[in-house]
């Protein structure tokens, strides 16, 4: 196209620096950054670098997806190449730990259970983690083509989901929090069973003042419900003022549980859908015995 080769091009317009194979390499991927050919362009590029006949057909291939994958993973690591002698030899290192990556998460998830994987977090759009994406997607091709069902295909994908998290930093959750937290009460209906009970206890110390006990923690606390308003407790109307008081608590309370009630059924039916979802069977079982009311994360 230019009508000089890819290192005579070199010389050309730099002349006083010295062609490397890290120098091309580095120039590979400024023009596969760059978008400077379409993608006919680079595959007859490629076709005439690369001779092609019956013998080395598939040792041609594998070279392609190679220098396609060392592009990605220099995008991947964010890497500055320098032209040195040190830096030699450092995208290879790091497409060789994501392949380890990636093996070790395809042996920890190929037997495991689907109630036992860890729930893998958002990943954010950024080219950094699409370039992992694209350098791990060849990776893919030789546990794919040797996959006998949809199971077996279900757990290499959920592990190059988990290899791509632990390559990018991703914060994943710890083995079996999961499960301790969805047995537990949810944050928000504890809160109002609290605000419940602290109010159900006033309740309490505000009849039996009503009722004539001028005890001192029963004063004390009448006082604290009174502060920042101008009532007294030895003024005339005190127990019509008592009873005001006592029947906002009340409907406080009937408003919490409510509101407690309607987050329920919410929470309820976000699991259920959720779990249908991933496991009909699960959630079917789950139907059929009595389910506590409330129980598990809930909606965001």
């Amino acid at each position: 196209m230019f009508g000089v080769s890819g290192s005579d091009a070199s010389l050309f317009w730099e002349p006083s620096l010295s062609v490397t194979e890290q120098n091309l390499a580095d120039r590979v991927r400024y023009i596969l950054r760059s978008n400077i050919f379409g993608d006919a362009q680079l595959e007859r590029l490629r076709r005439e670098a690369i001779p092609s006949s019956n013998g080395n057909a598939t040792a041609g291939n594998t070279a392609l997806l190679d220098a396609q994958q060392t592009a990605y993973v220099d995008a991947a690591v964010n890497i500055p190449f320098v032209a040195n002698s040190d830096d030699d030899g450092i995208v290879f290192h790091e497409l060789e730990k994501m392949r380890i990556i990636l093996e070790e998460s395809m042996l920890e998830t190929r037997s495991m259970p689907l109630e036992n994987r860890l729930r893998l977090p958002r990943i954010p759009l950024s080219k950094r983690n699409r370039a992992v994406v694209r350098a791990l997607n060849p990776m893919l091709v030789t546990y794919l083509e040797a996959s006998r069902d949809l199971c077996e295909t279900d757990s290499i994908l959920f592990g190059a989901a988990l290899a791509i998290c632990r390559i990018i930093g991703a914060k994943l959750p710890v083995a079996g929090r999961a499960t301790q937290k969805s047995s537990a009460i949810p944050a928000w209906r504890k809160r109002y069973e609290d605000r419940i009970a602290k109010a159900r206890a006033l309740i309490g110390r505000l009849t039996s003042f009503r009722s004539g006990n001028n005890r001192p923690r029963i004063m004390r606390t009448v006082r604290m419900a009174f502060a920042g308003t101008n009532i007294s407790l030895f003024q005339p109307d005190i127990t019509q003022k008592l009873t005001e008081r006592i029947d906002d608590l009340k409907q406080k309370i009937a408003a919490w549980g409510k509101r407690i009630r309607r987050f329920s059924k919410r929470s309820r039916r976000f699991n259920q859908n959720r779990l249908f979802q991933s496991d009909q069977k699960r959630l079917y079982k789950s139907l059929e015995r009595p389910e506590v009311c409330g129980a598990g994360p809930g909606p965001d």
